[in-house]
Parts: C-alpha cells; structure tokens; sequence
C-alpha cells in the first residue's frame, strides 16, 4: 500500500508541477510564436526554395498577413462566446492538422498551391490562436502575476522563433520539406497534447459557440465571405483561361499582367476605394457611441493631430516590410539555402532581441523624442546596405537562382551577409522599441487594450499592399533596385517624425 501511496504522491506533484503559472505561460505562448515563425517567415523560404515566383510570393505573403491586421475585428467573439481555454485548444488543434496536412501534401503535384492554401487558412487560426492566449493569460492571472511571468511569455515566443527559424529550417535544408513538416507537427503536437491535459479552465463558457457559428453563417456574413471567395476565384479562373491566354497574344502590354499581378492591382484598388469611404467605415463602427467598442473608436480618432498619428503609424514600417519580404528569397537565389538556418536562428534572432532591450532600456534613459529619429533612419538605413549587397552578389544570382547547381560565393561574401543581415535585424529591433513605446503612449489610459488593438492594426496595413508590389520590383529589376526602393518607401515615415505628438515624456495620451 505504502508503494502505492507515494506513486499517487509523485503523480499528484507531476500535476501540480505541469499546472504551474510558469510552465502553461511559456507553453502557451511557444505555441503563439511557433505556427507564426511558420506562416509568417519560413513560407517565403519554403516557396522559393520550390521554385515560386517572386510575384507569387509577395501576393502570398500580403495575404497571410491579413488576419493578424484583421483580427481585432473577431477579436470581441473569442470574449463573448466559450472561454479562452476551449478557442485556445480548438485553434491549435487546427494548427495541428495544418501541419500534418503540410506533410502529406508536399509530395502530390500541386501540393505547393495546396500547401498555400492551407497556409492562408492556418493564419486565421493563428490570429485566433494569438487572442484566446492573451485573453487566456489576463484572465488565470492576477495584475501581480502578469508582471511576474511577463518573461516567460517573451522567452517562450524566442524559443518558438529559434525552434522554426533555425530548428525547422536546418531540416529543410538537409533532409528536405517532408521532414520539416513532419518535425513541425511533432513539436505543435507535444504541445497540444501538453494543453489537453494540463491547461486549467479559465472560466466557465459564456454563450455556446454554435451560436456563433449559426452568426457567422448566415445573412451578410456569409455574403461577404461567398462573395470575397468568389472573386478570388473568378480572378484566377479569369486569368488561367484560354480565353486570356489569346487575347494576351494579340495585347502584348498584357503578356506582363497574371494572376499574380491581378490580384495585386485588387488590392490597391482595395486600399483606394478604402479610403474614399473612411466616412462611412468610421460611422459604421460608432453607429453606437455608447457601446464600449465605439467609445473606445471614438476616443483613438480624437487625438491630438490624428492625421499626423495614423499616417506616421501606417507608413513607418513600408520599407521594412518590403525588404523583409524578399530577404529570405534573396537568401535563397544566392544559393545560401543551407545557411538559412544559422543566419536567422543564431545571427538575426539574437541581433533582434538584443537591439528591441537596447533600444527600449536607452529610451527609457535618453527618452523617445530624442532617440525616435536616429533609431528608425538605422533600422531604414540598412535597406540601402542590403541593396548594396544585392548588386555586389548580382552574378551569383543570375548563377543560382532556380538552379540545381550552386556556384559558391565564397566564405567572405557570406560574412557579408551574416553582417549585414545581423546588422539589419538589430537596427530593425531599436525601431521595433520605438513603435512599441509609441504605440503604448497614444493608448488612452481607459481604453488601452482596444487603442493598442487598433495601432497594431494600423501598424500593419501597409504590409500586404508593399508585400504584393515587392515581387513584381524584384522580378523586373531585381534585388537590388528593390531593396533601395524599399528606404524610399520609408522616407514618408520619418519625415512625419517631428510632426508627431506624445513624443515628450510628459505628453503620454490620457496620462498628461
């Protein structure tokens, strides 16, 4: 009986130990970062390595951020039905089929394109995925235990980015994409598995996500989203005709405009079309003042010099986000297919963290007004060292580029790019301290989730329009001429800088 006893003992302190604060707040928040690193970065790669055009993979890229531009809009369901434990698992469990699916259509003939897909759709559950964990984590825990875990949510989400940028990606390089994809879903589903047993309730469910469901799918819900499919559908059908296929022979100014291009023109004129109708969004979403949501709306847009703000906001990080776009096929069609792992698990990603604690530990010294500027022309700068290098290496790209032999290009080019690349993440890292220390300084001290929401947002939507232009620069001027047109992308951004408010220490929105 004794023996027994004290294995029920050792059993019971195995749960106890699995249920710790500590160990669910970085298990949860590696499985926030991982499918991310995953979507979000190693696709570029992924896709090049197969040989997908540049147009394609800008198109691709623009549209899986999307969601994460998008998700403050669902973000109020994931609150109002179930509980954050029950959106948590059922989106990770998603993830997980994601990835096996990855595994097991990589090898049939379209698998790319289904693998695409499959990757667009995984962002939206990766959207979710990211709410349901930050409600989850604010709701178990106490202000007292937020602070005190807060490092581990950031070094689970370093770990997760290590584990995809370098773990994942050396596999890809050595044992090829199966494999990547099988060692994916092998270390998401230890995770899950992990979460089904050993997560605890956060709350009791609040009103049954069929209901939902029976929301969503019905009426102009289910319009929108038919309608949305349908174009997207009708334009690649439109595209891949027969039909297009002669009349581009008989234009020949058409020959340069295909599916890829299509969508991309949609999208501007998406953006276009946008903002000619701001009025009628921002009536629509404060149709009810009185509701939180709308008081919240109302009180971001009546900031001091919000024009000034949001176009700061919107424009900052054009030229990042064209760069990074492309950097990972630059990697690629250079031939440094097997250095990809090393140079963004063990340079970039350190080089990021130490300038993102750099970066906010000297604003917190020398303040954000001062450092604002020279913090983000470095992280733009690097733009014009990354096109430098593009033209340095041009013959090698011509050499490699989709080729089954590579020319090597030699051990001192590629100190270059681990320089420069390093050079570009840790620049990249003191402009990320400034966005974040900004962002926080406009979110009124009543409304600071959903003002936060909503920067975020606006942060991003320059990312999918930039990203879809990214590959058609590339594919008609190349590498080069791209990344030095991606600093002139940033150059509205920082002009904007001294005509911004709540720069100074002691002008903080809703806090002065």
């Amino acid at each position: 009986m004794s023996g027994e006893t004290e294995k029920k003992e050792q059993t019971k302190k195995n749960k106890s130990f699995f249920r710790k604060d500590g160990v669910w707040a970085f298990s949860t928040y590696f499985a926030e970062g991982f499918p991310f690193i995953i979507i979000r970065n190693l696709s570029t790669f992924f896709f090049r390595d197969m040989n997908v055009s540049h147009e394609l993979i800008g198109l691709s890229t623009s549209f899986f951020s999307l969601p994460w531009i998008l998700k403050f809009l669902w973000g109020p369901w994931v609150d109002e039905y179930s509980n954050k434990r029950r959106w948590m698992l059922s989106m990770q469990m998603g993830l997980f089929f994601m990835m096996v699916l990855a595994a097991l259509l990589f090898p049939l003939k379209d698998g790319v394109l289904l693998i695409a897909i499959l990757f667009f759709i995984g962002a939206f559950l990766s959207a979710t995925n990211d709410i349901s964990i930050d409600g989850y984590y604010m709701v178990v825990l106490d202000k007292a235990g937020q602070a005190k875990f807060l490092g581990y949510r950031v070094m689970a989400y370093r770990v997760a980015m290590l584990t995809g940028t370098a773990g994942i990606s050396r596999i890809a390089a050595y044992q090829g994409w199966y494999w990547a994809f099988v060692a994916s879903f092998s270390i998401f589903g230890l995770v899950l598995f992990f979460h089904l047993f050993f997560l605890k309730e956060d709350a009791l469910p609040k009103k049954k996500i069929t209901e939902l469901f029976s929301r969503a799918f019905h009426g102009k819900s289910l319009i929108y989203g038919m309608g949305g499919i349908l174009v997207i559908a009708s334009v690649y059908l439109f595209f891949t005709s027969q039909f297009y296929k002669e009349v581009q022979g008989n234009v020949p100014f058409l020959a340069k405009i295909d599916f890829a291009t299509g969508v991309t023109i949609l999208l501007f004129l998406g953006l276009v079309i946008l903002a000619l109708s701001r009025k009628k969004i921002t009536a629509f979403i404060t149709r009810d003042p009185d509701s939180y949501y709308g008081k919240a709306f109302l009180s971001f847009m009546a900031q001091e010099k919000i024009g000034a703000i949001l176009a700061f906001i919107i424009l900052l990080r054009a030229g990042e986000f064209t760069l990074s776009t492309m950097t990972n096929p630059f990697i690629v069609d250079l031939g440094l297919k097997m250095h990809y792992w090393w140079l963004t698990g063990f340079v970039g990603l350190p080089a990021t963290i130490l300038g993102a604690m750099l970066g906010g530990w000297m604003i917190s010294k020398f303040s954000l007004k001062k450092l604002a500027f020279p913090f983000i022309l470095a992280q733009n700068v690097t733009n014009i060292i990354y096109a430098l290098l593009a033209f340095h290496l041009a013959k090698f790209i011509t050499l490699n580029a989709g080729g089954e032999h590579i020319t090597s290009v030699g051990m001192f080019n590629i100190v270059l790019v681990a320089i420069t690349h390093g050079f570009d993440q840790f620049s990249g890292g003191l402009g990320t301290a400034v966005l974040m220390t900004y962002l926080m300084r406009i979110c009124h001290r009543d409304y600071k989730a959903s003002h936060f929401a909503i920067g975020s947002a606006l942060m991003g939507l320059s990312n999918p329009f930039v990203s879809a232009l990214s590959g058609h620069i590339v594919h008609a001027w190349g590498y080069g001429t791209l990344f030095g047109m991606s600093f002139l992308f940033s150059i509205p951004g920082m002009i904007l800088i001294p005509f911004i408010p709540y720069l100074s220490d002691n002008s903080r929105y809703g806090e002065a």
